[in-house]
């Protein structure tokens, strides 16, 4: 399965991006991670795959939201109210099998696109 990030850009702090993926293949779990500057890379968000549940980092509840349009081979990552410390490399990655948070357990990953907040 191929994935493709878009949507990275610059903003300052208190603005809002999305983030698209396209997957050439859909019918499983999707995950968003990051990798801030110098640090490893960790989860951010998850969604099963009919979309019905939905799993978030604590830091970004309530500002981060994902969705999915399986008809699009799409997932999406809209970042609200962004922070400086929201800056980094974000992909989105494929588990075929169940939702986990762990990094190591996803099977197919996108080239990542970098997002940067200032203030």
């Amino acid at each position: 399965v191929q994935l493709q990030a878009s949507g990275g850009g610059s903003v300052q702090v208190g603005g809002s991006l999305r983030l698209s993926c396209v997957a050439s293949g859909i019918n499983y779990a999707l995950g968003w991670f990051r990798q801030p500057p110098g640090k490893e890379r960790e989860y951010v968000a998850g969604i099963v795959r009919d979309g019905s549940m939905t799993y978030y980092r604590d830091s970004v509840k309530g500002r981060f939201t994902i969705s999915r349009d399986n008809s699009k081979k799409s997932v999406y990552l809209q970042m609200n109210n962004l922070k400086s410390e929201d800056t980094a490399v974000y992909y989105c990655a494929i588990r075929f099998g169940s939702m986990t948070y762990d990094v190591r357990a996803y099977d197919s990953w996108g080239q990542g696109t970098l997002v940067t907040v200032s203030s």
